[in-house]
Order: C-alpha cells, then structure tokens, then sequence
C-alpha cells in the first residue's frame, strides 16, 4: 500500500489516476456508440470530460513542483500491458455497456479509496483537505456510474430460463 505523505506524492497519483480515467472512459464512450448505447456512450463522454478537466486542474496545480513517478500500471483499469496487445483488444470486443460500467465503478470506487486511505493516514492538515476534495470528486463519479449501472440490463441474467423450458430448476 502506498503510503502519501506530501502534496507532490498525492499530486502524482491524482494525476495517474485521472489520466488512467479520462483515457478509459474516452475509449468505453467510443465503443459504446459503436455498440449504439447512446445513453452509456453519454454518460462516458461526460466522464471524460471531468477526469480531463479533473487532470487539466491538477497539472495547473502542480505545475513547477518535482513530483515523483507512480510505479507503471498501478492505475491501471484493465491492465499494465500496452494498449495495443491482444487481449486488451479482446476485451474491447467482448465488452458490454454493462461490464464497460462494472469495470468503471470498480476503477472510481478504488480511486475513491485511495483517496479516503490518504485522507484518514496523513499528518498533514492540507493534505488531508486536497484528499478530501479529491475523494468527494470520486464519489461523485461513482453515484454517476451506479445510476446507470442500476438501469443497464445483465446480458447474463435470464440465460438458465431461456434454456430450462420453463421447468423448475
């Protein structure tokens, strides 16, 4: 576990962690209009939008201060490899709006808990408020998330139905 101790340290991760959002969400909004989920495909536009100006905001705040280098891959949503390998094209393809928004929430809910982890372990007055504002950010995105993800069907469910005849399992 990462321990912050300085506003540079938590400036470097906000920054991987919203680089790591807007780039996600910027290619799950594309897949979903090609799917055409227009209403995912929204929702994820819009989030781009945030993390960008979220990232844009943080590289202002930060500019001029030595910040350090999160290891590679730690923000990763889907995985450290480059984005053009195999598998990564695999899950852009298999990937429904409904696991597009799983693997969102999980990403937000974990930039949430970095954020409260820091805000709840740190010494510092001041980084315990940036964390805090930092944390509200995310919550705010995972309630997002959540209201779509509560209205988007699981292509899974009602599978064994389908199948049964309608006897009783």
């Amino acid at each position: 576990m990462t321990v912050i101790r300085s506003a540079a340290e938590l400036y470097a991760h906000a920054i991987a962690i919203e680089r790591e959002a807007a780039e996600r969400y910027s290619e799950f909004a594309e897949r979903m209009a090609d799917l055409g989920n227009e209403a995912v495909a929204e929702l994820f536009d819009r989030l781009a939008g945030f993390e960008a100006e979220h990232l844009e905001t943080l590289l202002r705040r930060s500019d001029g201060v030595a910040l350090p280098v999160p290891a590679a891959g730690e923000f990763s949503w889907l995985d450290a490899a480059a984005p053009e390998t195999a598998a990564r094209e695999l899950v852009f393809r298999l990937m429904t709006p409904r696991h597009a928004l799983e693997i969102a929430l999980l990403g937000e809910k974990r930039a949430q808990a970095f954020f409260e982890r820091v805000l709840t372990t740190a010494a510092d007055p001041a980084l315990r408020a940036l964390a805090k504002e930092m944390a509200a950010e995310e919550q705010e995105h995972v309630g997002m998330v959540e209201q779509l993800l509560a209205q988007t069907p699981d292509p899974n469910r009602g599978w064994q139905a389908l199948f049964s005849n309608g006897q009783a399992q």
